[in-house]
């Protein structure tokens, strides 16, 4: 017979197994953190039903948030392991995987979720089969290279296109502005000439007082406008030129 500390042990080694069975992996933990997160919608976020969850931004998922979780920037890992997993991806456009298990607000279900196991443990009766099934997992092996491989060029042709968008639109936004400051610093220029011809014609026009029939000049007023005008049209030169460097 048993004594009580031997069933008390195998009581609680029971729980413990129990315990983790009923626990989910952490791979899936760790995933469904990373969609409930409001702060990583940009990034990934569920799609509009909550049936499956989407990598808006492969490139900066893989960069910024794999990391933090799984302590690697690899985006093919990550979708191996999706596989592995029971996760389709649903989309052609989009890298949006879907896992009937996994859906939001049903955080309880992850444990439902099993990885898929490669190997059978169970005898084979014949070498033949043994060969076989070795063969057919060769090439689930080449062929998943081969889907991992063109995971990451599908990313990197992705985000180069990205990039070309934005340099497009940051290239005709620069040439926007500066035909702007060359607009401005055009009515500045036609602004001193105006300011130019306008002095010219008041001290033409001005004859100022006369004491017995003798023109005075009244240089203080004359000279103190010219100041100011200059100052407006020197002072509008510099802020338009620095501006538009």
């Amino acid at each position: 017979m048993e004594s009580s500390s031997d069933q008390s042990h195998h009581g609680k080694g029971l729980v413990e197994y129990v315990m983790r069975k009923a626990a989910p992996p952490p791979f899936l933990l760790k995933t469904y953190m990373l969609v409930e997160d409001p702060a990583t919608d940009e990034v990934i976020s569920w799609n509009g039903d909550g049936t499956a969850f989407v990598v808006w931004q492969p490139a900066e998922f893989a960069r910024d948030l794999l990391p933090t979780l799984f302590k690697h920037s690899n985006f093919s890992s990550f979708v191996r392991q999706l596989n592995t997993y029971g996760f389709r991806k649903v989309a052609t456009t989009r890298w949006e995987f879907s896992n009937d298990m996994f859906h939001k607000g049903e955080r309880d279900r992850l444990c439902e979720i099993h990885r898929r196991k490669a190997w059978s443990h169970k005898p084979q009766p014949n070498v033949q089969l043994q060969a076989a099934q070795k063969d057919s997992l060769d090439n689930d092996d080449q062929k998943s290279s081969s889907t991992s491989s063109s995971s990451e060029f599908t990313i990197l042709v992705d985000e180069n296109k990205r990039l070309k968008k934005e340099n497009g639109v940051l290239n005709s936004e620069l040439g926007i502005m500066k035909r702007k400051c060359k607009e401005l610093l055009d009515l500045v220029a036609i602004y001193g000439v105006n300011s130019k011809k306008m002095e010219e014609e008041e001290e033409e026009n001005n004859e100022g007082p006369k004491l017995f029939g003798v023109r005075l000049e009244v240089e203080g007023e004359m000279l103190e406008k010219k100041r100011k005008r200059a100052e407006i049209s020197e002072s509008a030169r510099l802020i338009l030129s620095q501006s538009c460097k």
